[in-house]
């Protein structure tokens, strides 16, 4: 093992209440990014969206290293790295959610989207020494997507044998979001700031080119302004701060804690609406809320499952 593996290593740990309450900030904010993409789809068409969500996040936060003086040109070596957890973790992502979202149902995609802490148990299993699977993790993470389902209702079930390309579209999403936390743990020593940067750089050069193709922004009519704050608030809330976050946080929690925030992300947007919106607080949530809480509490090994006496 490397000096650098090893220090990977040494700083993973259980979530103490940094860590937890960082996860949930992560969940709230991209839990409000289903609002935003709600207002920007009004006057946009969605691979314009997400475009414009990556590189106003990229300008955002390469103004932050500008402000902050931070020393950027040392890690440009590592750009071709940069380049291929830019595709991995962001642009092909988000393109195969917007593509599989037009046709399921967004309920339908939060459930399958909760499969990300169990694809990355797997995929850390395999790709690192310190984040091993084990029986409570897969446990966990079975018992966080029926969690979900929970709040989500059957309802959101209605059409899982249907439109089959969008449903393997959003879990091949989830999969990739797996890996590309795992990989994300390379960067061990780049600043979290520089490595949300560079993502989303890279987003933004492999997206860009094929928005222009496809959308023709020059031939759409002007948005209004609620259209443009929208996206305004993906790139710079829901992408350049969201991103700070998730690369601190994989730094000390490891990349099968830090999928714990799909889990969360259903909740935390019905709590936005329950908050904002008048929405009704509901036993099922409550239902739901307590069984999530129990899953994630099995994935970061607070909760043991008792061992067999031989």
């Amino acid at each position: 093992m490397t000096a650098q593996n090893a220090n990977t290593v040494a700083a993973i740990r259980r979530m103490g209440l940094l860590e937890w309450g960082l996860l949930l900030t992560l969940s709230a904010i991209w839990g409000g990014s289903f609002f935003f993409n709600a207002v920007a789809l009004r006057g946009l068409p969605p691979l314009l969206v997400v475009f414009g969500r990556v590189i106003i996040g990229c300008f955002g936060l390469f103004a932050l290293i500008l402000l902050t003086r931070q020393q950027w040109r040392p890690h440009l070596h590592r750009w071709p790295q940069l380049l291929f957890l830019g595709g991995l973790n962001t642009a092909l992502p988000f393109t195969l959610i917007v593509w599989g979202q037009q046709h399921i149902t967004s309920g339908l995609a939060a459930v399958i989207n909760a499969l990300t802490p169990a694809f990355t148990i797997l995929v850390a299993n395999f790709f690192t020494r310190d984040e091993r699977a084990s029986a409570g993790k897969f446990m966990g993470a079975v018992l966080g997507l029926g969690g979900v389902s929970v709040l989500i209702g059957t309802d959101a079930l209605t059409g899982l044998g249907d439109h089959v390309m969008g449903q393997l579209a959003v879990m091949a999403a989830t999969f990739c979001y797996a890996c590309g936390a795992t990989y994300a743990r390379r960067f061990v020593g780049v600043p979290p700031l520089l490595v949300s940067c560079g993502q989303l750089a890279a987003a933004s050069l492999l997206i860009g080119p094929m928005a222009l193709v496809v959308c023709r922004p020059w031939e759409l009519p002007m948005p209004g302004l609620d259209v443009l704050g929208a996206v305004l608030g993906l790139g710079l809330v829901c992408s350049a701060l969201a991103y700070l976050i998730f690369f601190r946080l994989l730094l000390s929690a490891g990349a099968t804690n830090v999928s714990l925030v799909t889990l969360l992300i259903p909740f935390s947007a019905t709590g936005l609406g329950i908050a904002f919106l008048g929405e009704p607080f509901t036993l099922r949530l409550l239902v739901g809320m307590l069984i999530v809480s129990c899953a994630a509490l099995l994935i970061d090994g607070r909760f043991r499952l008792p061992r067999r006496r031989s």
